[in-house]
């Protein structure tokens, strides 16, 4: 007869087990939070003095803050004739400029800046923000990913790169006149980094995007599993963006939620919803999407999806 040998070591305190069923989906479980749907008004940049606010949603992600999304931390930073020391434990940081003219000191470097230009710090990439009048960046890094991961930054992967506004516009007005980049569903360029050949993307973690939306269109729903920090850089009432799981026959949104634009603000689109983008004004307008989409494109999971005239529901979906 054979006799199974006993465990020498018990089973630990914390140790658990779990049915399949029961945790396999803990979104559907409600065991963690979804990712709440919100807007930070553009108010903030006509305040005065130097300030930094971070747009932190961790009570609802039930997380150390200040976070954003499970792995992004978005902040609005305002410069009033003075300066302002920025520091995060990241892999990667943006800056985008909002508004404004000033410099920024780095790694060694700066970057002289004004508003549409957007750079990109590596690990460790303290900078000292100034502005000699009134000034507002759009800042968002992924510390709350190595939080999460109880890891510090080791190494920088890539060197700091500077995107001028100029450059950006320039690449994104010729796919806009090229007839096959303006029969798109979303006419855009994306910032990459020749460190990045496999990914395309900004940073190895980060995915931005300058995209126009035309006055009079509509860019019908799409979705992806990353969250997007979505920032508005240029529009005029009427700009508006639906979120939502469920598409009709038409492949439009059912019952969305309904995010007006407003020129400064920034908002949360969640990772897995249906999104679309509405343009009722008389005016061209620019959005500027922030995704940790760098990683999930790297690990295979982004997912990227275009609606049809097919109906889809996602609603059990995360």
């Amino acid at each position: 007869m054979t006799v199974t040998p006993q465990a020498n070591t018990p089973t630990s305190a914390q140790a658990q087990f779990f049915d399949y069923s029961a945790a396999a989906n803990p979104l559907q479980k409600g065991l963690i939070s979804r990712i709440p749907y919100r807007s930070f008004p553009a108010s903030f940049f006509d305040g005065s003095g130097n300030e930094l606010m971070p747009l932190d949603l961790s009570p609802e992600l039930d997380c150390e803050g200040p976070a954003t999304g499970p792995s992004l931390c978005g902040n609005f930073i305002r410069l009033d004739q003075g300066s302002l020391r920025t520091h995060a434990d990241a892999t990667s940081q943006l800056f985008f400029v909002a508004r404004g003219h000033g410099q920024t000191e780095a790694c060694g470097q700066i970057f002289h800046w004004s508003e549409g230009d957007t750079f990109v710090l590596p690990a460790g990439g303290e900078a000292i923000h100034s502005s000699d009048s009134h000034a507002g960046v759009y800042w968002v890094h992924d510390a709350p990913l190595l939080r999460y991961l109880g890891v510090s930054t080791v190494k920088p992967v890539f060197e700091p790169c500077f995107y001028s506004h100029q450059d950006a516009r320039a690449q994104l007005d010729a796919i806009a006149s090229n007839p096959r980049g303006a029969n798109a569903n979303r006419v855009s360029v994306l910032l990459g980094n020749n460190a990045f050949p496999q990914t395309r993307t900004v940073t190895h973690t980060l995915w931005a995007m300058l995209g126009i939306l035309p006055a009079g269109q509509v860019q019908r729903p799409h979705r992806h599993q990353s969250i997007a920090l979505d920032f508005a850089v240029a529009c005029q009432p009427g700009c508006y963006t639906m979120i939502g799981t469920e598409l009709d026959e038409n492949g439009m949104i059912r019952n969305g939620h309904r995010e007006d634009w407003a020129a400064g603000a920034a908002f949360v689109t969640p990772p897995g919803y249906w999104h679309s983008h509405h343009n009722e004004s008389g005016a061209d307008a620019y959005v500027l999407p922030i995704q940790d989409a760098g990683l999930h494109t790297y690990l295979r999971t982004l997912d990227i999806a275009f609606s049809n005239r097919g109906r889809a529901d996602l609603s059990n979906t995360p």
